[in-house]
């Protein structure tokens, strides 16, 4: 009876252990697959020189892709402005660039600047209106163009759009840079010499209000110098590009309205990036405009446009090939595309 006893209880040691066991096994825990990322292209847009609008845009620009695009992270850098953008996309130095729809225009033709055609860049489309706007101290007498003669002149940096016009607008009121005492700073440095009595006028390409000329208006009373429409109209006849301008009473201490001229800024990008990634940019540039334009008031020139259903601004004054990406957006979106400018490669 004893040995039985002992046989039942190892049997049931024996079965207990095992329903232990069975009860403890631990399952393999099961692997959570996790999304594969893709590894972002990293691009660089090119803008202009610090105190300018397309350094800060360009800055706000580069951000709000940064935070919408998947495919790509885009650092800003400063640059030149519009020549320097188009010699540097060209050559293969930047991915993107920001320049103005004439200057671009002339590099694609082997004009101007350019000594001979330069057509490895596409673009994509309008930025926001670039006035050429050209301020005075109150001081130095000058109202007017003619009044610049023999003074000391900030004509914009080298390299830039600015110079550009600059040379065109003095060439049609008969003179030419050796009839200023050029000085070819940014327009950061121009505002600076300007509050110090080292400049007695300045010119740049800006948007409206220009955040640098109201800085000068802290320490020095300034005059806003007319393009008339006089000389507008001669501009206009050799060059389609521009328009006539108005900055508006007050926006300068400027008690009337002050006629000038504008073009566009456009963005323009290497022919060789992708189809995929051109996409993207254009999609949240064009889709993120009021976003950026919470950063940079230049943009709400576009966003205001675009809010008020008109698209065609996009593609206004663009006269070069755009990039197969852009296109594919504006086709998707039911915007006409001329001609003149669909893709060609």
């Amino acid at each position: 009876m004893r040995k039985k006893l002992v046989f039942l209880l190892v049997a049931l040691f024996i079965v207990s252990s095992l329903l232990t066991g069975c009860g403890t096994s631990q399952k393999p825990e099961a692997t959570e697959e996790k999304p594969a990322t893709v590894e972002k292209k990293q691009i660089s847009i090119i803008t202009g020189s610090t105190g300018g609008t397309y350094f800060a845009l360009g800055g706000a620009m580069a951000n709000t892709w940064n935070d919408h695009c998947q495919l790509v992270q885009v650092t800003s850098q400063p640059g030149g402005a519009s020549v320097e953008s188009i010699n540097r996309v060209h050559a293969g130095e930047v991915e993107l660039g920001m320049a103005m729809n004439n200057i671009a225009d002339d590099a694609w033709n082997g004009k101007g600047a350019f000594k001979e055609k330069q057509q490895n860049f596409r673009a994509i489309g309008v930025i926001y209106p670039e006035v050429y706007q050209g301020v005075a101290l109150k001081e130095s007498g000058i109202k007017e163009l003619a009044d610049v003669k023999g003074k000391r002149v900030a004509v914009g940096p080298v390299g830039s759009g600015t110079v550009v016009m600059t040379e065109t607008v003095l060439t049609e009121a008969g003179m030419t840079l050796d009839d200023v005492k050029a000085a070819y700073d940014a327009f950061g440095d121009a505002a600076g010499k300007m509050k110090d009595g080292h400049l007695d006028a300045a010119f740049n390409v800006l948007a409206v209000p220009a955040a640098a000329i109201q800085d000068i208006m802290t320490t020095r009373d300034i005059n806003v110098i007319e393009i008339g429409d006089e000389l507008y109209n001669k501009v206009k006849a050799k060059y389609p590009f521009f328009s006539q301008y108005i900055i508006p009473a007050g926006t300068y201490g400027n008690e009337q309205d002050v006629k000038t001229i504008n073009c566009q800024a456009a963005l323009y990008v290497q022919p060789d990036l992708s189809e995929d990634i051109v996409y993207e940019v254009t999609k949240v540039w064009y889709e993120k405009t009021a976003e950026v334009a919470q950063a940079h008031a230049a943009a709400k020139w576009l966003s205001d446009e675009l809010a008020a259903g008109n698209t065609d601004t996009i593609l206004a004054g663009i006269t070069t090939p755009l990039h197969k990406g852009a296109y594919k957006y504006f086709v998707e979106k039911g915007i006409a595309v001329p001609d003149m400018i669909k893709p060609i490669d």
